[in-house]
């Protein structure tokens, strides 16, 4: 088993998919943290749906499968998206969550019907760009992995220099208004981080499952601690392991999809937190609570057992 791992880690592409991988689901998993505590779970699936359309018209105007020119065309897509959802919590009485399923719906929507007309044009060279569903990390070259690599320093630079402030607007945005931060600034420049993570993770697990490297690592995470530093920590590595798991497996598997695999390990990270999580794993609540029960029932007894009686001294 050992041999046939070292040789999979010799071959080129492999470490290619591998590295890229990992800093997909590093920096999906520190931007995972800001949307997870600002209850935003659903803006990375409505993200990365509304990425569809724009990978069709990116395609529709240049007629070439150019990864670069596919990234902008989504890039600007979910800013679309996020300007949509905007307007439609302002200017109606909608909450955010029915907006984004409206905004996720509807974009998803159009970028099918792109996709089929697509298809029907009778153009040989559109073949393989519903790929983009499911995602396409066999593909990764070196300039995809160095694309990743710049992302994620840029996205995990950008959340350690302003750790204060984006951890203030993810907790109380209103204390935030009142010591005078730009939050409404802030509230964007979060949106827009999480649009450059969706766009980049695209290729490699497609826009059906991108939302899942942003949130399951975080969610993982938060089983582990309280501190809100460490729990962009933890979901960093929860989302770097996953993206090497899914890829040994899909290595180790013959035609087996790496991106799902990615987000099945990510998965099953979640699943060893929810158990094992050492505060608030059902295993340690579990403890805690024949623990308290047992602290109760010796007190209990204790008040049942009379108290020795005294005689009067003369």
């Amino acid at each position: 088993m050992l041999d046939e791992l070292l040789e999979i880690l010799r071959d080129p592409n492999a470490q290619w998919i591998l590295l890229g991988c990992m800093l997909l689901g590093l920096s999906s998993g520190i931007i995972g943290c800001f949307a997870y505590l600002r209850k935003q779970s659903l803006m990375g699936d409505t993200l990365a749906h509304a990425a569809l359309p724009g990978i069709c018209i990116a395609f529709m105007l240049t007629g070439t499968k150019s990864i670069m020119l596919f990234l902008i065309g989504a890039g600007l897509a979910g800013l679309v998206a996020t300007l949509g959802i905007s307007w439609i919590t302002k200017y109606s009485k909608l909450k955010t969550d029915a907006a984004m399923g409206i905004v996720l719906t509807g974009f998803f929507g159009i970028g099918i019907v792109l996709l089929t007309q697509i298809q029907h044009s009778g153009s040989g060279s559109q073949s393989g760009l519903d790929k983009f569903l499911f995602g396409q990390a066999a593909s990764m070259v070196s300039s995809d992995v160095a694309t990743m690599l710049v992302v994620s320093l840029f996205l995990s630079g950008s959340c350690w220099l302003l750790f204060k402030e984006l951890k203030l607007v993810s907790f109380d945005p209103g204390f935030a208004r009142g010591l005078g931060f730009p939050v409404a600034f802030l509230e964007q420049l979060l949106m827009f981080f999480m649009v450059i993570a969706v766009v980049v993770g695209i290729q490699a697990v497609g826009v059906v499952l991108v939302a899942a490297l942003l949130i399951t690592p975080a969610v993982s995470a938060r089983y582990w601690t309280d501190r809100l530093g460490m729990m962009m920590v933890l979901s960093g590595i929860f989302g770097a392991l996953s993206g090497a798991l899914g890829t040994l497996l899909s290595a180790a598997a013959p035609n087996m999809p790496t991106g799902p695999l990615t987000v099945l390990a990510a998965t099953l990270l979640f699943s060893v937190s929810l158990l094992a999580g050492p505060r608030k794993g059902l295993i340690a609540r579990r403890v805690q609570h024949l623990r308290a029960k047992r602290e109760h029932l010796a007190a209990r007894e204790r008040q049942a057992v009379p108290a020795p009686s005294r005689g009067v001294s003369q």
